[in-house]
């Protein structure tokens, strides 16, 4: 602790992400994508003039907003785009989500969201996940100053259909609503067609994911114009130039080959489920996923130790020691000959 720092930085906790690790590991603990981003991302990094990078780029980012726009049948200032949707969700924070009443959001879910709360001065109600690990819409208050929730949800893997969040928008007319599309490209269904008839709905989304950009962080939101303009008076109060030009141009090739998209997406599924029935055959509860990760638990073995023992056979997943996640692991889905070297080493440990 620094006698320099204010006093609100001192009550901080950060988010801790995933471990970046030097040494040749199978990484399967931060929900990356296995496979590369679309060739035409390669063919923008090779051709991109370099005389471009003396400009600052676009103010606007307007024309990745329009590919954005031509992807989900929107208009473009319906769309925000950002470095990452976690600097978007800040965003969204402090744009909609610092008043008086609590912001509701599920007990487990994004671990960044209370960072975010604790950071803003955000009272937060945490709301308890159904006894199926599934988040709880119908807890979600009328009266809250807000509801957010990662759907399909982190790191439990449930999505819930927009039939189902067409009814919780139903209720909390109020105040914003946000939902975190992170993994909806692997098996869920996405809320952004809700916009259009829910002025309070704002949808996040992530090229980290789905798109094999991680490395690139770019984020973005759908929603209504007045709430993209509120995010937009803040990053302009902020930062005016948040997405770079390179970026932008690497974004919209990647946006633009439906078919790699398509592809890589159902080679993730395809093994997740594989690898799904695979590990149920060794005793393990898997929960039901429509994510790029399955979250999982052994009746007979400590997952602390799991994790450790995988670790020192050059696996690595993630584990969460709290007090409900304390028994299971999060498990990224990798290629097929990554995902079998898992199971083996499953097996090897749980004989």
């Amino acid at each position: 602790m620094s006698k320099f720092w204010s006093p609100r930085v001192r009550e901080l906790t950060p988010y801790i992400p995933g471990e970046q690790p030097r040494e040749r590991l199978i990484k399967l603990n931060t929900n990356e994508n296995p496979y590369p981003p679309a060739p035409g991302v390669g063919a923008v990094l090779r051709e991109y003039p370099t005389d471009h990078l003396r400009l600052y780029p676009d103010p606007e980012s307007r024309a990745l907003r329009e590919a954005l726009a031509r992807e989900f049948g929107a208009e473009v200032e319906q769309v925000f785009v950002g470095n990452g949707s976690d600097e978007v969700l800040a965003l969204a924070f402090q744009a909609f989500f610092c008043q008086q009443r609590p912001l509701e959001m599920p007990e487990t879910t994004y671990s960044f969201y209370p960072v975010y709360c604790r950071l803003y001065g955000i009272e937060r109600r945490a709301l308890p996940l159904t006894s199926g690990h599934e988040v709880d819409l119908a807890a979600f208050s009328s009266d809250s100053g807000g509801a957010i929730f990662a759907n399909p949800n982190a790191p439990t893997g449930h999505g819930h259909g927009r039939e189902a969040i067409a009814e919780l928008l139903g209720r909390v007319t109020d105040s914003v609503v946000l939902v975190d599309e992170a993994y909806v490209d692997f098996g869920g269904e996405s809320a952004i067609p809700l916009v259009a008839s829910h002025p309070n709905l704002l949808v996040t989304g992530t090229f980290s994911k789905s798109r094999s950009l991680a490395g690139l962080r770019l984020g973005y939101a759908v929603g209504s114009r007045e709430l993209i303009e509120g995010l937009t008076r803040v990053k302009d109060s902020f930062n005016s130039y948040p997405v770079d030009s390179l970026a932008s141009a690497v974004a919209i090739a990647a946006l633009e080959d439906h078919e790699h998209f398509e592809a890589c997406r159902e080679k993730v599924i395809t093994t997740r489920e594989r690898t799904r029935t695979r590990m149920e055959k060794l005793g393990f509860r898997v929960l039901p996923s429509q994510a790029n990760f399955v979250l999982v638990t052994h009746p007979e073995h400590d997952a602390a130790q799991l994790f450790a023992g995988l670790r020192e056979r050059g696996i690595l997943v993630r584990h969460f020691n709290t007090e409900v996640l304390r028994d299971f692991l999060r498990i990224t889905i990798g290629t097929e000959d990554e995902m079998d070297s898992l199971v083996e080493t499953f097996e090897a440990i749980c004989r």
